[in-house]
């Protein structure tokens, strides 16, 4: 598949689109520069993602200044645990007709409808409430009192977990963890940018973010990552990648000895999406193995599942998908 001039012309649009939104979030978010890369790549990959980090580091503030350089609706819901489904897809109220008396049922719609939405500690909500967005996620609708309804495209969920505080939590199953494009995760700032947030936080300064695209140009650009050419090798390689952590005989020994269950074959085709996404913003027409090994921790981090000999021993996914792309061959 050649691309054609006008794909070339939007390949570097959106190059230039990433500095400016890049350029606009300084305003607001100082640091964190590859969470939003990462945040970026998931947007016009069409995928979502799972935020894990300690209260305090920004999120809620970082993708709120996403969704206002975006020109997008953002809402917000803060899962608790006695939240409903009905309070995040909506709900049917009886009201009356104020000419002919009549009554009526009337669909009032939750915060789901949004084009960013923010699920703030989605595992403090018990697994009902969690699958009514996670439903919205895959199926990009919501089905209440007998009918279905599109949601709004573009359609981007952002979930936050706090990995400090598992009293009162309902930890999401892997199947459900699997609907993630990517897990991301929001680490503490250095102290120069520690001492820069205190300063700016502390005084009268009110970021003006300005906007750079809005929802129809995002949209453009989902399709155009989609036709992005993409070599054998690379997919090649990314398939390689995702079936090492599955623990089969042709894996490596680490792997046997530390996972109990690898990533499926969502795994690969977001390997390689995220690949073509990373790309693309930053000027490329064709993704890399370098794309496939930049994204890959945020891909597999969550799909691969330790067992009792890795947990004794204190070892973390990351550290196996870490060895996994220094040693899984390219050629």
């Amino acid at each position: 598949m050649s691309a054609t001039s006008t794909d070339l012309e939007s390949v570097q649009q959106l190059n230039q689109a990433r500095e400016r939104i890049v350029g606009e979030l300084r305003k607001a978010i100082v640091g964190q520069d590859e969470v939003i890369e990462q945040l970026l790549t998931a947007l016009f990959a069409g995928g979502h993602v799972l935020l894990v980090g300690v209260p305090g580091l920004a999120k809620t503030l970082l993708i709120s200044s996403l969704a206002r350089v975006l020109d997008l609706k953002f809402n917000r819901i803060q899962f608790t645990p006695d939240l409903m489904p009905s309070d995040i897809t909506g709900t049917e109220v009886l009201e009356e007709d104020a000419t002919s008396g009549r009554r009526v049922m009337r669909f009032i719609h939750g915060p789901v409808f949004a084009n960013v939405v923010l699920a703030d500690e989605i595992n403090r909500t018990p697994p009902k409430t969690q699958a009514a967005l996670l439903q919205a996620m895959q199926e990009k609708e919501v089905t209440a009192g007998g009918q279905t309804m599109a949601l709004e495209l573009p359609f981007f969920v952002l979930a936050t977990q706090n990995p400090i505080e598992l009293e009162g939590t309902y930890p999401l199953p892997e199947a459900q963890l699997d609907r993630f494009m990517f897990n991301v995760r929001v680490d503490y700032p250095s102290q120069a940018e520690e001492e820069q947030i205190v300063s700016s936080t502390t005084s009268s300064y009110v970021p003006q973010l300005e906007r750079v695209l809005d929802g129809h140009a995002i949209i453009e650009l989902q399709r155009l990552v989609r036709r992005v050419p993409v070599t054998e090798h690379v997919v090649r390689y990314a398939v390689r990648l995702a079936r090492a952590t599955r623990g089969g005989d042709d894996a490596p020994p680490f792997v046997r000895q530390w996972v109990s269950w690898g990533a499926g074959p969502r795994a690969s085709q977001y390997l390689v999406l995220g690949a073509k996404t990373r790309a693309v913003l930053h000027g490329r027409f064709a993704p890399g193995i370098e794309d496939v090994r930049a994204v890959a921790p945020s891909v597999l981090r969550h799909r691969v599942v330790t067992n009792f000999t890795a947990e004794a021993e204190g070892v973390k996914p990351d550290r196996i998908v870490a060895d996994l792309v220094a040693g899984v061959s390219a050629d």
